[in-house]
């Protein structure tokens, strides 16, 4: 099955067009302020008008109060939630959005738990674990502590980029890749030689 795609992180309608472009099957917008890739609802709502259909378009929170992820959803037509903070699943869920969960790979964290813990989540997106810092790290993990039971429904994210995805994909088989660091110019502006490059590496492994 071909691996999924998502570039988050995205701030610039050129940004999210050059993905869409290569490839990319979802991209992710950031509403969490102080990381350096947020954008205002504003902002992403221009961004989401300009994307042709069939892309998915991910909101990020980060702790949020269920009042302000409304105020976003009454801006932005957000397709998926992501949230990367310390929510349980009641807080995931009503907002009438499928959702994903991220999960940080501290040490001794079952993912057979997590995923029992969550289990309307449409997926888990794994990320490194930086103590204070809630993704974002531009670190990866080990690969090999994924179990192969889960790899179909897991997004691998964390320090991916056009070096490592084949390796990454090769080892794991997940579901789907997240990318945001990986393939920047800057702090939230991408390059995008660098997605395509990364797209170049999710479609060689693939084929394997």
């Amino acid at each position: 099955m071909r691996t999924r795609v998502k570039i988050c992180g995205i701030t610039r309608i050129e940004d999210g067009l050059a993905a869409v472009r290569a490839g990319a099957d979802a991209i992710g917008l950031v509403f969490y302020p102080p990381s350096p890739r947020a954008v205002t609802p504003k902002i992403a709502a221009e961004i989401v008008a300009r994307l042709p259909p069939f892309v998915t378009t991910t909101g990020l929170f980060v702790d949020h109060s269920r009042e302000e992820i409304e105020t976003v959803l009454e801006q932005v037509p957000l397709d998926l939630l992501q949230f990367h903070g310390h929510e349980t699943p009641e807080q995931c869920e009503g907002h009438g959005r499928p959702w994903i969960k991220a999960l940080r790979m501290h040490d001794g964290i079952d993912l057979h738990r997590e995923r029992e813990h969550y289990p309307n989540a449409a997926g888990l997106l794994l990320d490194a674990y930086r103590k204070g810092v809630p993704g974002g790290t531009g670190e990866a993990f080990d690969w090999r502590r994924i179990p192969a039971d889960l790899a179909g429904e897991i997004i691998l994210a964390g320090g991916l980029n056009g070096e490592n995805i084949e390796q990454a994909i090769e080892t794991v088989r997940p579901y789907a890749v997240d990318v945001s660091g990986g393939v920047e110019a800057s702090k939230g502006i991408k390059s995008p030689q660098k997605i395509e490059s990364f797209m170049r590496g999710v479609q060689r492994a693939d084929e394997r």
